[in-house]
């Protein structure tokens, strides 16, 4: 009996706590500005929403949250949760970082932003919406170099951020949202005439720069290093554990981004086919990758395994001239297989993946039926 009353009173005890919690939640959002009924969504949906979402209080407020963040290079600093509701002290410390030299394309920066923008000013018509989204594309246009190429940051790129940076869709990324502006996509109708031509001519400048770094092996083509010399083009390492290396990762995307183009030229088309090629001779067989539970602190490893019924799978770097994947530790040191490296690095980054597979499967089929009908390179 004893023990069903102290059962009874933990409920109680619990149940007044969550009721405390909700009511504290409910006065501390509502102090927050977030209205009862507004649907909260996360920053990585922020582009996925339905169109009538970007005329709401929701996507206003948001909006404004970008205002806020924007630097006054017109870009944005990566890793920030854009849609966090800010208080009073948070507004005031983003403000108070208003000129800080952090504006960055790469993992999703600034072009996520200026796209946002957009749409909530085709929404609502407010004007202060335009405005930044005019300022983030002029800061993709002053950050481009002459020869076509992205930097990973601007302004004053040091160290690998100044290469050509196609890692985690940096440079595809600014080229995607200046073209659909030249295009005049749905949603950058708004855009007048002279800095349409302006986004026109930066993707014609951004082509021509993928084409030059397409890395090239005994007089034929194959795909691309995570970034290349801003100079010479040639490919260049980032961290220590990324050296030169030919990206079964990054390649995918940019190989995308070029099927994306209608009308493509001879050399467009080669590229395509020669990078597609490359893909389809670097697939690894056999094998599959898995998660061993260990001791560890992440509580598991990366393993490789054998197995005959795998789907093919790629590495994230081939050696130039060999195509054998190639692993690295924080030591520098290349090695032939992931066990090679300590744990810490063969659990903290993505050493396979299957990005490659799709685009052999299903896109490169589609856009070859179309724009080179005579001549399919997975046949031969």
């Amino acid at each position: 009996m004893f023990r069903k009353e102290i059962c009874m009173k933990k409920i109680v005890y619990g149940k007044v706590i969550g009721l405390l919690c909700l009511f504290i939640g409910a006065v501390v959002f509502g102090a927050q500005g977030v209205k009862r009924g507004v649907k909260v969504i996360s920053w990585g949906r922020c582009l996925s929403q339905r169109d009538e979402f970007y005329a709401g209080d929701e996507a206003i407020r948001i909006g404004d949250n970008l205002l806020l963040y924007q630097r006054s290079t017109g870009g944005w600093a990566k890793g920030i949760d854009m849609a966090r509701v800010l208080s009073d002290d948070d507004k005031a410390r983003v403000r108070s970082s208003k000129n800080r030299d952090d504006s960055i394309l790469d993992n999703g920066a600034t072009h996520t932003q200026i796209r946002y923008l957009a749409k909530v000013y085709d929404a609502t018509g407010l004007e202060r919406f335009k405005e930044g989204f005019l300022n983030g594309v002029d800061y993709l246009l002053e950050a481009q170099y002459d020869n076509g190429g992205w930097p990973q940051s601007y302004p004053n790129p040091g160290g690998y951020s100044r290469y050509i940076t196609f890692n985690d869709n940096a440079m595809i990324g600014a080229m995607s949202v200046l073209r659909d502006i030249a295009e005049k996509k749905s949603g950058y109708t708004f855009v007048d005439e002279g800095l349409r031509e302006r986004c026109e001519k930066a993707v014609r400048k951004g082509i021509e720069c993928i084409l030059k770094c397409q890395i090239i092996v005994d007089g034929k083509r194959t795909a691309w290093c995570q970034q290349h010399d801003e100079k010479t083009f040639e490919p260049r390492p980032a961290r220590t554990y990324e050296k030169i290396s030919i990206c079964g990762g990054e390649s995918v995307g940019i190989v995308k981004f070029l099927m994306s183009l209608d009308n493509p030229t001879e050399e467009i088309v080669e590229s395509i086919q020669s990078a597609v090629a490359w893909f389809d001779r670097v697939k690894l067989t056999g094998i599959k990758l898995i998660r061993k539970v260990d001791q560890s602190e992440r509580g598991y490893d990366k393993v490789v395994v054998k197995d005959a019924t795998a789907a093919p799978i790629w590495a994230r770097f081939y050696q130039i001239g060999t195509n054998r994947p190639i692993f690295c530790g924080r030591d520098g040191k290349i090695k032939y297989s992931m066990a090679e490296i300590e744990h810490e690095r063969r659990t903290g980054y993505s050493w396979y993946g299957r990005g490659p597979a799709e685009l052999l499967s299903r896109d490169y089929p589609a856009w070859q039926k179309k724009w080179a009908p005579n001549k399919n390179v997975l046949n031969n």
